[in-house]
């Protein structure tokens, strides 16, 4: 049975890690998506990300033009848990050598994703290291704005609320290494190359009062979920999405259990609205993605998958 450590990635000691640096480096909102600096009125929210091996994917295939949207998707998605509209963003290309197709591919992605997150990109970095780099390694930072009175930190929350899950587009860019490790890239590389589905324009849509929390589902599963919630609260999901037929086929390949998966992957659900009970159905009119209630917040400080009986 293959896990995600045995691909190469231990999540739990990357937790740990998080923990440490989080220690040395005391913030409002520690421990959230991004970080905050006051600015009059506002917070500026900044926050940095890269889509990982999805770029081994996108060698093998020869196609990366899809690449940039991850990327911008990877920091813009993270921007808006707290309530902030991204306002600009800058990339970050490690290179093994120039290869001028290849980087306007990417260059048209990133053009791209800004278009779908409505945020300028404001320029970058593209640095030659053949000694460091075989391949290529993007990643980028966002910068965000956002009115103090209208921040969300997840403070608001309480039990009783309940969990609005969207859709996700497919694998996004997290658990690559273990899908790699055991699906044909031939075959099934495309359909991971699939971009990460930007949430910007629907979520600044419908923020309220009523909008408790905002979680972007990512490395970690449903583990993301707790980690906005307060002290003494957990996460109850009774009615999960079925996850995309690429989620079944790499727990088949690689005999991957199921407390692993949820663990790994986004399994269908990319991002999470915690609202008041009363305001979930109009929460959802505003929403462009497949959306539903897919739990609740109750006592406890883990998250609890009902129907497969796994805690995290």
């Amino acid at each position: 049975m293959t896990s995600y450590k045995d691909a190469g990635v231990d999540i739990n000691a990357a937790d740990k890690v998080k923990e440490s640096i989080l220690a040395a480096f005391k913030t409002k909102v520690q421990g959230h998506f991004a970080g905050i600096v006051e600015f009059g009125d506002y917070y500026l929210a900044l926050c940095t990300d890269g889509v990982g091996t999805k770029v081994v994917i996108a060698d093998h295939l020869k196609k990366w033009d899809t690449i940039g949207i991850d990327d911008v998707a990877s920091n813009t998605n993270d921007c808006i848990c707290l309530g902030a509209k991204p306002i600009a963003f800058v990339d970050y290309l490690a290179i093994e050598r120039i290869e001028p197709e290849k980087i306007k591919q990417l260059m048209t992605g990133i053009a791209e994703g800004a278009r779908q997150a409505d945020c300028e990109v404001v320029g970058g970095e593209t640095a030659t290291l053949p000694d460091l780099i075989k391949g290529f390694d993007l990643a980028g930072s966002c910068l965000g704005v956002v009115k103090k009175s209208e921040m969300i930190t997840g403070e608001k929350i309480q039990e009783g609320d309940v969990i609005i899950g969207l859709e996700s587009s497919g694998v996004h860019c997290n658990g690559l290494t273990l899908a790699r490790k055991v699906l044909d890239l031939d075959k099934w590389g495309k359909e991971l190359l699939t971009p990460t589905k930007i949430y910007v324009k629907e979520i600044l849509s419908i923020l309220s009062p009523d909008v408790h929390g905002l979680s972007h589902i990512t490395g970690g599963g449903l583990k993301k979920i707790t980690r906005i919630l307060p002290k003494g609260l957990g996460a109850e999901i009774t009615d999960p999405f079925e996850p995309q037929a690429i989620f079944k086929e790499i727990q088949k390949q690689g005999k991957v259990s199921d407390y692993e998966m949820y663990q790994t992957f986004n399994m269908g659900m990319g991002f999470a609205i915690i609202c008041s009970p009363e305001a979930a159905a109009g929460i959802m009119k505003g929403l462009k993605s497949r959306s539903n209630v897919v739990g609740r917040i109750v006592k406890g400080e883990k998250t609890k998958l009902v129907n497969k009986n796994l805690v995290y």
